[in-house]
C-alpha cells in the first residue's frame, strides 16, 4: 500500500498541548519560521503535500462580507486550479473575512487553506444544496427515506486533498435544518459539513468546524486519513451533530481533537444492515488519540450502529471524557449482520458519567423492513484497560443478543468512583462474555475476575499501524505568487 513520504524535505514533530476550548500549537525543529499564519505576505504549516500553483479567493470575486455569496467564487476558483493537478498540485486560500457559500466540490492534489479569522458560512437557502443519491451502503438517507442533499465540501474520487488553515473556521449555521428535523419537515437527509467519497491521501487539520446540520466529518469509502487539531463545536441537545464518523475507511488517524457534541463525538461506521452486507467494506486500521469530548447524551467513541461492513483493529488511547453519557459504545442490533472485533482501548479519563462501558444489541432502527433478520452481528475480542472515572452513575450496560452472546471482552485496571446517588445495579450484563482483572466496582459473574496476575490480558498491540508512520512536510509560501 502506497503512503506518503517527505521525499527529502524536513519532517515535522508535534508537541500538542490540548486545553479545553483551545487550539492545538505545533512547533517544528529545523524549520526557517516565515512569521505567523495570520501575517498576508507569508503562509507555512504542516501537510501532507505542497503546493506549486496558489490563488485567493479573492482573485476570483470572492467577497467577505457576510452577505454576498461566494458560491461561484469557490467553484471557479476550484475549477481554474484544477488544472494544475499533474504540474505541482494547487492551493485556494481563503483570507480573514465572512465567505458566505453554498455546496462546492474539491478537486486532487489540493489544499483548502483557511486563514486566521477566515469563516466559512454555510448558506441557509435550501435551494443552494443539490439533492444526491444515498449512500450505497445504507440504502437510503439517515434522516428519510431517498436522497440526501450534499456537503457544504464534498469530493468524490479524488487523491491528496488537504483541508487545514491558521485555525479558521467553517460554520454550517444549522438552526434552519435542526428546526425541520424536529419538525418532520424535511424531505431529504441533512448535509454535512465535510464529505469525502471513495478518495484517498486526505488531510483535515488545524480548522474550527461548527454548527453542521447534521455531521460535522464523513470520511466514507476512503483510505490514509490524518485528521488533526480539530476543533468541533455543536449544542449539546440538538440530535445526529456527530463529530468525526469514519465510514467503511481504511487506514485513519483522528488525533489531538476537541468535540463538544449533540451526538456521538466519534462515530465509526460500515455500512446499513442488507445494504452494508452487500457492499462489504469494513473500516479498519482506525486510530484515535488525544481526544476531549463532551457530549451529555452521547458516546465518546461508539462503534455503530451500522456496522453491517465490519469494524475491525480500532485503537484508542489517551481520551478525556467530560460530562458525556458513555465512554465506549457499541451498537448493533438483529439484522446488522457484520462484525466489531479486535478493539482495543487504554488510558481513558472519565468525568461526570452515566456509563463508563455501554454495549446494546437492541439498537433496532432499519432502513426498511427487507433487513434480514437472521443476520446477527459477531462482537468479539473487545479490550478495555488503563481507566479511571469519577462522579459516575453505572459503570456497565452490557446487552448481547440472546443466541448471539458478544465474547472475548477484557477489561483490566480500571477504577470507577460513583457519583453520590448511583444506580444500586453497577455491572447490568447479559448475553456476554469475556474477563476482568483489578476493576473496581467489581464486575458481574460474567466477566469473573482473574486476579492481579492477568492485569496483561488485555493488552493494546505493540505494532504500528502503517497511518502511524505516514509523514507530513513543512510547506512555506509568499503572496506574491498569490
Amino acid at each position: 500500500m502506497e503512503f506518503w513520504t517527505s521525499q527529502g524535505s524536513i519532517q515535522v514533530t508535534y508537541i500538542t498541548v490540548l486545553l479545553v476550548g483551545a487550539l492545538v500549537l505545533l512547533s517544528t525543529n529545523g524549520v526557517v519560521e516565515c512569521g505567523r499564519p495570520r501575517i498576508s505576505d507569508c503562509l507555512e504549516y504542516p501537510a501532507i503535500s505542497c503546493r506549486a500553483h496558489s490563488a485567493s479567493l479573492e482573485d476570483f470575486g470572492g467577497v467577505g462580507d457576510g452577505i454576498t455569496s461566494n458560491t461561484q467564487a469557490f467553484t471557479a476558483a476550484i475549477d481554474h486550479l484544477s488544472q494544475f493537478s499533474s504540474q505541482g498540485g494547487s492551493q485556494l486560500i481563503v483570507p480573514p473575512g465572512k465567505w458566505l457559500t453554498g455546496p462546492f466540490n474539491l478537486t486532487s492534489h489540493f489544499t483548502l487553506y483557511l486563514q486566521e479569522d477566515a469563516v466559512l458560512l454555510a448558506t441557509q437557502d435550501e435551494n443552494e444544496w443539490t439533492v444526491i443519491e444515498p449512500l450505497p451502503s445504507y440504502g437510503r438517507g439517515r434522516d428519510t427515506e431517498g436522497g440526501r442533499y450534499i456537503s457544504l465540501i464534498f469530493g468524490y474520487n479524488l487523491t491528496d486533498v488537504v483541508i487545514t488553515g491558521a485555525n479558521g473556521t467553517i460554520d454550517g449555521q444549522g438552526e434552519p435544518w435542526w428546526q425541520k428535523f424536529r419538525a418532520g419537515e424535511l424531505n431529504y437527509t441533512r448535509p454535512y459539513l465535510i464529505e469525502l467519497m471513495f478518495s484517498q491521501n486526505i488531510q483535515m487539520s488545524n480548522i474550527t468546524l461548527i454548527n453542521s446540520p447534521s455531521w460535522h466529518v464523513h470520511p466514507v469509502y476512503c483510505s490514509n486519513i490524518i485528521i488533526q487539531g480539530l476543533t468541533i463545536l455543536a449544542p449539546v441537545k440538538v440530535p445526529n451533530t456527530d463529530g468525526i464518523n469514519p465510514d467503511s475507511c481504511t487506514n485513519t488517524r483522528i488525533e489531538d481533537c476537541y468535540i463538544v457534541s449533540g451526538d456521538d463525538c466519534i462515530a465509526v461506521k460500515s455500512g446499513w444492515d442488507q445494504y452494508g452486507i452487500a457492499f462489504g467494506m469494513p473500516t479498519k486500521q482506525l486510530v484515535i488519540r488525544r481526544l476531549t469530548c463532551i457530549s451529555p447524551s452521547s458516546a465518546v467513541i461508539a462503534l455503530g450502529s451500522e456496522m453491517s461492513g465490519g469494524i475491525e483493529d480500532v485503537r484508542a488511547e489517551d481520551i478525556t471524557a467530560i460530562n458525556s453519557e458513555s465512554g465506549i459504545r457499541i451498537k448493533t442490533a438483529v439484522g446488522r449482520g457484520g462484525y466489531v472485533k479486535d478493539i482495543y482501548v487504554r488510558g481513558m479519563t472519565m468525568k461526570t458519567m452515566k456509563w463508563v462501558f455501554w454495549m446494546t444489541g437492541n439498537y433496532g432502527s432499519h432502513p426498511d423492513n427487507n433487513y434480514d433478520p437472521n443476520a446477527l452481528p459477531v462482537i468479539e475480542n473487545i479490550n478495555y484497560r488503563d481507566m479511571v472515572a469519577e462522579n459516575v452513575t453505572m459503570a456497565a450496560r452490557l446487552e448481547g443478543i440472546s443466541g448471539d452472546t458478544f465474547s472475548g471482552i477484557c477489561i483490566s485496571n480500571v477504577t470507577i468512583r460513583l457519583t453520590k446517588k448511583p444506580k444500586k445495579l453497577q455491572w447490568n450484563c447479559t448475553d456476554v462474555a469475556g474477563i476482568s482483572s483489578d476493576v473496581t466496582p467489581q464486575p458481574c459473574d460474567l466477566l469473573p475476575n482473574q486476579g492481579p496476575g492477568k492485569i496483561a490480558a488485555c493488552n493494546f498491540p505493540e505494532e504500528n499501524l502503517p497511518i502511524e508512520n505516514a509523514e507530513v512536510q513543512m510547506c512555506s509560501y509568499k503572496t506574491p505568487n498569490f
